[in-house]
């Protein structure tokens, strides 16, 4: 009788939403047009717009997203994480993170750009998912096509399971 009144007591709600912390875009600048300091202002800001909508798009799906900011300073000292050699998944693991999304824009020329992202297992590395969209022309709204099919096309499509399921 008791086991039936757990079972019958368990509801989708009462379960804990996968943890996810869904790490800043990065620019791999391969173009002609590369500028030692860094990425220039609109691509800053198109970096901001699609990390931002993979936020919103996976907490629409049910994840719960982990906040950033206690981590802030070694996110700093370790980016870019295409360089670090999945030095990400610490700082992932001490946000209390059960997967991470790593992103990256390769921009061939202001014309041909590719938007990159990999979701792994935070306790394991192991790549869960990962995709590529080639874009074509450098503004707000390819980018945003372009995430926006990763999400829909690579990430969600077919849903996740296990412990990477919402």
């Amino acid at each position: 009788m008791a086991l039936l009144a757990a079972v019958l007591s368990f509801s989708p709600a009462a379960h804990a939403a996968t943890r996810v912390v869904v790490f800043q875009f990065e620019l791999l600048d391969t173009s002609g047009e590369f500028d030692p300091r860094g990425p220039k202002p609109d691509e800053v800001r198109r970096l901001n717009l699609i990390t931002d909508e993979m936020r919103k798009r996976l907490q629409g799906a049910g994840y719960d997203l982990v906040e950033l900011s206690p981590q802030a300073a070694q996110i700093e000292e370790a980016t870019p994480f295409r360089n670090c050699n999945s030095c990400e998944l610490k700082i992932a693991r001490a946000l209390g993170a059960e997967i991470e999304v790593i992103g990256l824009v390769q921009k061939v020329s202001n014309l041909i750009l590719n938007i990159n992202f990999q979701l792994r297992d935070v306790a394991t590395g192991q790549v869960l998912r990962a995709g590529s969209a080639d874009i074509r022309n450098n503004t707000d709204e390819s980018w945003l096509r372009g995430v926006s099919y990763l999400i829909r096309n690579r990430l969600l499509d077919p849903p996740l399971t296990g412990k990477a399921a919402p």
